[in-house]
C-alpha cells in the first residue's frame, strides 16, 4: 500500500513537471516562435494553397477540419479495403470487409481508435503504418489545432478571424507531435518493443513445441497511440502484450504519456489567453477529478470480490485480467489514465474490474472527455463546462456572467448546452436502439447487469472517442459497427463545432476591465464549482441507467448472488 502510494506521487509530480514546461513550448508553438522546422514547414503550406497561411473566420476553419478529417476518412477507407493490393503484407492478409473498413477508418480519424478486430491477426504493416500511425499523427493534430484556435477564440479582441486550420495542424504534427513520438519511439525500442518489418518470428518452447510470434512496427505506433491520445494497439490485446509494453519502465512511461499533452495544454491555454492563472484553475479541476477517479478505482480492485473471499489469496486485491508484472497499481492507475484522457489503451481488462471499478473507468468517459481528455479536444470540452459554470454563477449572484472579461450571452450558453445532448444520444440511445433491435444480447456475452455494463461501456467509448472496451463484447456486427461508427462521429464533431463557434462569439466581443462585482474564475471556489457542474450533469444524464448496471452487479456480489 505504501509502495503504491509512493509510486503514485512520482507519478503526479512527474506529470506536473512535464506538463508546465511543455505548454510553454506548445504556446510558443502556436505562436510561431518555434521554426526549426521551418522549410518543411513553409513546403507543406505552400502544397496546401496560396491562403493556407490566412486567418479564417470559425465558420471557414470547421469547414477546413471536416474536409480535411473527411478526406483522411476515405483514404484510409480505400487502404484498409485494398489491403491485399497493396505492398508490405507479408502475412497475405485480405482486405476488410466494406463494414469493417468503415468502423475502422471512422475510428482512427476521430481519435476514438475502437478496433473491432485483432490488430496482428487482420492488419498488414502497411496499413498499420501508412493507414493507422499517419491518422494518428493527423487526428492528434486536429485535436490540437482546435484547442488553439478556441484559445485565440477566447482571447481575442474584436477579432472576426481565430487562426488557419491549416497552419495550425501543420504546427501541431512538426513540433510537437513528430519530435516528441520519435523520441518516444526509440526509448520503447530500447525497452524491448520490436520495430520492424518482419512478419512473425518462430521460437520453439520449453516444451521443445513451435510457436509463431507476430512482429511488425511496434514502437512507432505505440509511441504516437499514448502521446497522441489515440489507444490503438498494434496486437489485439493492446498494452497488455508483452511486445506492446514489455517492462515496468515501458509501462510507466506510456502512462505518463497519455497524460502528458492534455495536461500540458492546460498551462498553453493560460499563456494565449494572457492569464496564467486560468490554465492553473482548469488543472486543478482536471486533477482533482482524476485524482478522485484513480482512488475510486484503486479502492474497488484493493477490495477485491467478495465472492473469492475464502477461496483465493485476496492480499492483493482483484487480479483477474491484470498482468502480474505491472500489479494493481500499474493497472489501475493506468485504466484511470486511459479513460480519463480518452485514450483507450488498456493494459489490463476492463471487464474483469469489480463492478465498482469499471463503473468509474465508464464514467469518466461518460463525464464528456474533460478529465484532461484528448490532446486539444479535452481542453475545450473543459471550457464548454467552464461557460455552463460562469452562467449559473451569473445566476446566482445575479449578474451578467463574464469570462476572461468578456460577456456570456445566450448564444453561448445555448451552443454549450447542446453538447450536453451528445453523450446521452451516443450512448443512451444509441444503446437503446441495439437493444430494441436485438442486436445487443448477441454482442454482451454476459448476462443481467454486466452484459448491460458491456454495451453501455462499449457506446459510451465510441461516444467519448475513448476506444477502450469491455473485452467480452463482440463488436464486429453490421449494426454495431454502422452504429458505433455514428457515435464516435457524434462524439467527435458534436463538440468541436459547438465549441468553434463560441470561440467565433467570443473573438468578436469587446473585453471589460475587471470590476469589484466581477467573479473570478481562477480561485478555489471557481474550481470547486466547475467540478461540482461536471459530477452534476454527469450524475443526472447516467446515474440511473449505472444504477441498473455496474451498481446492480456490485449490490447482487455483497448479497452473494451472481448471473
Amino acid at each position: 500500500m505504501t509502495s503504491d502510494l509512493l509510486q503514485f506521487v512520482l507519478y503526479a509530480v512527474l506529470l506536473t513537471a512535464i506538463a508546465v514546461p511543455l505548454g510553454a513550448y506548445m504556446a510558443a508553438v502556436f505562436a510561431g516562435e518555434v521554426r526549426f522546422l521551418a522549410p518543411v514547414e513553409r513546403a507543406l503550406l505552400g502544397a496546401a494553397g496560396a491562403g493556407a497561411r490566412q486567418s479564417q473566420y470559425w465558420s471557414a476553419y470547421a469547414l477546413a477540419l471536416l474536409v480535411f478529417n473527411a478526406a483522411g476518412f476515405a483514404l484510409l477507407f480505400l487502404v484498409l479495403v485494398g489491403q491485399g493490393h497493396l505492398p508490405l503484407n507479408p502475412q497475405g492478409f485480405a482486405g476488410l470487409s466494406p463494414r469493417l473498413a468503415f468502423n475502422t477508418a471512422i475510428s482512427f480519424v476521430t481519435n476514438t481508435n475502437w478496433q473491432a478486430y485483432g490488430g496482428e491477426t487482420t492488419l498488414s504493416n502497411f496499413s498499420q503504418m501508412a493507414g493507422l500511425t499517419t491518422q494518428n499523427f493527423l487526428s492528434g493534430a486536429t485535436g490540437m489545432a482546435v484547442a488553439a484556435a478556441v484559445a485565440r477564440g477566447f482571447a481575442g479582441r474584436q477579432a472576426r478571424a481565430i487562426g488557419s486550420f491549416w497552419v495550425d495542424l501543420v504546427r501541431a504534427t512538426l513540433y510537437v507531435l513528430l519530435p516528441g513520438a520519435v523520441l518516444l519511439a526509440l526509448v520503447f525500442a530500447i525497452c524491448g518493443m520490436p520495430q520492424t518489418l518482419a512478419a512473425a518470428f518462430d521460437a520453439t518452447t520449453l516444451e521443445g513445441a513451435k510457436q509463431t510470434i507476430a512482429l511488425g512496427p511496434v514502437a512507432s505506433q505505440v509511441a504516437i497511440k499514448q502521446l497522441g491520445t489515440n489507444g490503438g494497439g498494434f496486437f489485439n490485446v493492446n498494452s497488455a502484450h508483452p511486445l506492446e509494453n514489455p517492462t515496468a519502465l515501458s509501462n510507466f512511461i506510456s502512462t505518463l504519456a497519455i497524460l502528458a499533452l492534455p495536461a500540458g495544454f492546460c498551462f498553453t491555454y493560460g499563456r494565449m489567453v494572457g492569464d496564467r492563472r486560468q490554465g492553473r484553475a482548469l488543472f486543478a479541476a482536471m486533477a482533482l477529478l482524476f485524482l478522485a477517479g484513480f482512488a475510486a478505482i484503486y479502492a474497488a480492485e484493493r477490495a477485491g470480490n467478495p465472492l473469492q473471499a475464502g477461496l483465493v489469496e485476496t492480499v492483493s486485491g482483484n487480479m483477474e485480467g491484470k498482468e502480474v508484472r505491472f500489479g494493481l497499481l500499474g493497472s489501475t492507475l493506468w485504466a484511470a489514465a486511459t479513460t480519463a484522457a480518452s485514450n483507450g489503451s488498456v493494459n489490463a481488462m476492463h471487464d474483469s474490474f469489480t463492478p465498482l471499478g469499471g463503473l468509474v473507468a465508464m464514467l469518466n468517459i461518460q463525464l464528456g472527455e474533460v478529465v484532461f481528455g484528448g490532446v486539444g479536444v479535452g481542453l475545450t470540452g473543459m471550457l464548454l463546462f467552464v461557460v455552463l459554470t460562469v452562467f449559473l454563477a451569473g445566476l446566482m449572484v445575479g449578474r451578467t456572467p463574464e469570462y476572461l472579461g468578456k460577456k456570456i450571452e445566450a448564444r453561448e450558453v445555448k451552443l454549450a448546452a447542446v453538447t450536453l445532448l451528445v453523450m446521452p444520444l451516443g450512448v443512451l440511445v444509441l444503446a437503446a436502439l441495439a437493444i430494441a433491435a436485438g442486436t445487443a444480447q448477441g454482442s454482451a456475452p454476459n448476462p443481467g447487469p454486466h452484459g448491460l455494463s458491456e454495451l453501455l461501456y462499449a457506446y459510451s467509448s465510441a461516444t467519448g472517442n475513448n476506444g477502450s472496451a469491455f473485452a467480452g463484447f463482440s463488436a464486429d456486427t453490421p449494426w454495431h459497427d454502422t452504429f458505433l461508427g455514428i457515435a464516435m462521429m457524434l462524439g467527435r464533431y458534436g463538440y468541436i463545432i459547438p465549441i468553434l463557434a463560441i470561440a467565433g462569439s467570443l473573438a468578436a466581443k469587446k473585453t471589460a476591465a475587471e470590476t469589484a462585482g466581477t467573479f473570478p474564475t481562477h480561485g478555489a471556489l471557481f474550481v470547486t464549482l466547475l467540478i461540482a457542474t461536471i459530477l452534476i450533469v454527469g450524475a443526472l444524464t447516467f446515474l440511473p441507467v449505472l444504477a441498473l448496471g455496474p451498481i446492480a452487479e456490485q449490490v447482487s456480489l455483497l448479497a452473494g448472488r451472481t448471473f
